[in-house]
């Protein structure tokens, strides 16, 4: 293992809001020096007002993952922390979502970021050391109804992330991979805007429901700002865990997972998410 460059260079996709700003405020209050992006670099003002640097970035596009990588290269940056954290989430039963979006969901949470640490790696192997921190989710975890979409992202993060952990250590680079549960942020409101609907859908009885599954992740949430100073004490400590599990639910619905009866807990999630009123 090798150790972290201090002050770091940090780059963190997905900064427009939610936990991606809350990151890049709190790098930037420990020295680090912050490369902040989105798709849509004018939510990123008040962060460059603040002297983050901001850049636009779509990770699901290679041009402008190029263009990024090129004024990292211009400005000789050499990275020491690339946070992965740009996603969102696709509601709704599997049955009603059609295949454009379920290929859309894979390609913002999985293929973009892998394609941008791939583009980004150059940058990190001169230093033979750095951190790669991949934001999973406890949803990868313990998958419930109407979030099979998302659930199937998460879980596809967190098995990326353990094959790369083991093909990068020989070069210095260190893969991480962080599990939040539920954080304060507008991925409820998102993922609401979001919800695959048949107009002749089998599951129209269970509306609720889905809508609740849609905005659990704001139920008794952990403040962003405590989230992010947690995490960001965990990426930058000397030593780190290859997963990282923080907020609320962090601990207990992976301990769910891994000992409830599985025919338990599908009865528990349906009765949760309103699918016990489709029985005949």
């Amino acid at each position: 293992m090798s150790a972290l460059r201090r002050p770091a260079t940090v780059v963190i996709t997905g900064c427009s809001g939610g936990i991606g700003r809350a990151l890049a405020r709190e790098f930037h209050a420990r020295g680090c020096t912050v490369y902040a992006t989105a798709r849509r670099p004018e939510t990123l003002s008040d962060l460059a007002a603040q002297g983050l640097r901001t850049a636009a970035l779509d990770v699901c596009d290679d041009t402008s993952i190029r263009a990024f990588a090129q004024q990292l290269r211009a400005d000789g940056a050499g990275i020491d922390v690339l946070v992965n954290n740009a996603g969102y989430g696709q509601m709704g039963p599997l049955f009603d979502l059609d295949s454009a979006a379920l290929r859309a969901q894979f390609e913002t949470n999985v293929i973009g970021p892998i394609a941008l640490t791939r583009a980004l790696l150059p940058l990190m192997l001169p230093q033979r050391a750095g951190r790669i921190v991949n934001v999973g989710s406890v949803s990868g975890i313990l998958v419930t109804p109407f979030a099979g979409a998302y659930c199937a992202s998460k879980a596809a993060v967190h098995a990326l992330s353990d094959a790369l952990r083991m093909e990068l250590a020989p070069f210095g680079i260190e893969v991480l991979v962080v599990q939040p549960g539920a954080i304060q942020s507008d991925f409820g409101a998102a993922a609401s805007q979001r919800v695959a609907r048949a107009p002749d859908s089998l599951y129209a009885a269970a509306g609720d429901g889905i809508a609740a599954r849609a905005n659990a992740s704001q139920q008794h949430a952990t403040p962003t700002a405590e989230f992010a100073r947690r995490m960001v004490d965990a990426v930058l400590a000397d030593r780190v865990a290859p997963v990282i599990r923080l907020g609320n639910g962090s601990t207990l619905l992976p301990w769910l997972a891994r000992w409830l009866p599985t025919r338990l807990r599908d009865r528990l999630l349906s009765r949760r998410f309103r699918l016990d009123r489709l029985r005949p």
